[in-house]
């Protein structure tokens, strides 16, 4: 999110992070022009009125350098012209203050449901359903309780099924770029989500591969 408001952005990252999102705050134009090109992120948040770069120098600038990541503008300029001038500069969407939370958060949805995200709002793996909207997940009719945080471990590793998973894998997606998980944190996290999605089923999904990092998936 690059927003100069700080007051906006405690009140956006709080929320946004109990819906499970890791969100990284960048006041002034220049720092986000700087993360947008350089980190992996699934959106961006984009204030226009921003100290030392413009917002729309800052999306062109990012689509200039080919960077395809999702940018939902979110600003207090609200004529017809502003809308255009923002999309046009390469935004995928365009949202006025003020606004309600409900819908930042179904714009966000809907301009990063794209490949290689899963069609719909069902990220499926073998027996395990994870509805992208409500937050549930079952495995096969069963559902599974989880937290905030356990819920974002899964996704990244239902995204990410079969592949090694290193920690500083999960470190970069799960965790903003200015607190750093401790020295245990994902272990626990991964042995909690491990027993809940393992209850009453034969196959374990979660596998430790030593010397590299985890994988997702019932066979081995």
């Amino acid at each position: 999110m690059v927003e100069d408001d700080i007051r906006l952005c405690d009140v956006l990252r709080r929320g946004l992070t109990e819906q499970g999102h890791v969100v990284d705050i960048c006041h002034d134009g220049e720092e986000g022009q700087r993360c947008a090109l350089e980190g992996a992120y699934d959106a961006v948040i984009l204030d226009l009125n921003l100290p030392k770069l413009d917002g729309l120098a800052v999306v062109r600038a990012v689509r200039a350098a080919h960077v395809k990541t999702p940018v939902l503008i979110l600003t207090s300029r609200d004529t017809a012209a502003d809308t255009i001038e923002g999309l046009d500069a390469g935004a995928d969407d365009y949202l006025r203050k003020p606004f309600v939370f409900g819908e930042l958060e179904a714009r966000l949805r809907s301009i990063v449901r794209r490949e290689p995200a899963p069609a719909g709002n069902l990220l499926e793996f073998e027996d395990i359903r994870f509805d992208l909207v409500s937050r549930r997940v079952f495995r096969s009719d069963r559902e599974i309780v989880l937290t905030a945080r356990e819920t974002a471990f899964l996704e990244y590793f239902m995204r990410n099924a079969g592949r090694i998973i290193t920690r500083r894998m999960l470190e970069d997606a799960l965790w903003d770029r200015k607190n750093e998980s401790s020295s245990n944190v994902i272990e626990v996290y991964i042995r909690r989500l491990r027993a809940k999605v393992s209850v009453g089923h034969e196959t374990a999904m979660i596998h430790t591969v030593r010397g590299a990092g985890y994988r997702f998936g019932g066979q081995r």
